[in-house]
């Protein structure tokens, strides 16, 4: 978390402070934004494996009292203008399109004010998987199946409890009750002292149409922003003859118990 603040340069509006970020996830808050900011993202990788990065920025919900550019060569390209109201929206870019370059607008009070945003790096092609622009609720081959269960950051076999959808976010949030956890990066699944089960929840696009149902799905997905999002879902009898299918023919990618 990096905080700097507008007011340690009050007697020079039109500064420009450098920060420098070397974590590949993070968050950045601008408190009292004044002048501009630099953003240089300097992740400990090999310079040589920067053209294969994708940037994410998530806006904080209240940020405010600045635009956030992307910079490149002196060019600007606007990303997010000051006072946007898109719940949940993330930008993402290349890490070669460019710096992020954020500009306080002017105010005419001096109420506080603090821009801010979670920010991630990721592959490109990880970042391709979660931005999906083209048949985003395309159901997954076998192969991309069988690839998720080696690569996602969580692999579960579950059943669909209940789906909320918000419309003002275009999400749906499926909420899940957990048979068997093969994997999880993060403890999004968790055992629940009420019911004595493990429950959690996956967040998917809304235009999906995700319904509660009968049966038992393999959940796939990766955690992006803290959240679990969904990758591929086939329902777990078609894994099951996916998995045994490609064993018996020795083309498995990875070794997963699919009882």
């Amino acid at each position: 978390l990096s905080s700097p603040s507008g007011l340690t340069h009050e007697s020079h509006k039109k500064d420009v402070e450098q920060v420098y970020l070397r974590c590949s996830e993070g968050s950045i808050e601008w408190m009292y934004p004044m002048g501009a900011l630099i953003v240089n993202l300097r992740p400990n990788t090999s310079p040589a494996s920067y053209k294969h990065l994708t940037v994410c920025i998530k806006p904080f919900k209240n940020s405010a009292g600045a635009n956030i550019y992307l910079e490149k060569t002196g060019e600007l390209k606007l990303l997010v203008r000051d006072g946007d109201r898109s719940p949940s929206k993330v930008y993402c870019f290349g890490y070669d399109q460019g710096g992020l370059f954020i500009e306080a607008t002017p105010q005419q009070d001096i109420s506080r004010k603090i821009t801010g945003f979670q920010y991630e790096l990721m592959t490109k092609g990880i970042a391709s998987d979660l931005h999906t622009v083209s048949a985003p609720c395309r159901p997954c081959s076998d192969t991309e199946v069988l690839l998720a269960v080696c690569t996602s950051d969580f692999v579960i076999r579950g059943s669909i409890q209940d789906v909320t959808n918000k419309a003002e976010e275009q999400e749906s949030i499926i909420h899940v009750g957990v048979n068997k956890l093969y994997r999880q990066k993060s403890k999004v699944f968790q055992l629940t002292r009420e019911s004595g089960n493990w429950r959690g929840q996956i967040k998917t696009l809304l235009e999906c149409g995700v319904k509660p149902g009968d049966g038992d799905f393999l959940f796939t997905g990766r955690m992006h922003f803290g959240e679990a999002r969904l990758g591929c879902a086939p329902r777990f009898k078609d894994f099951q003859r996916m998995y045994k299918e490609a064993k018996d023919k020795g083309l498995n990618p990875c070794e997963i118990g699919p009882d």
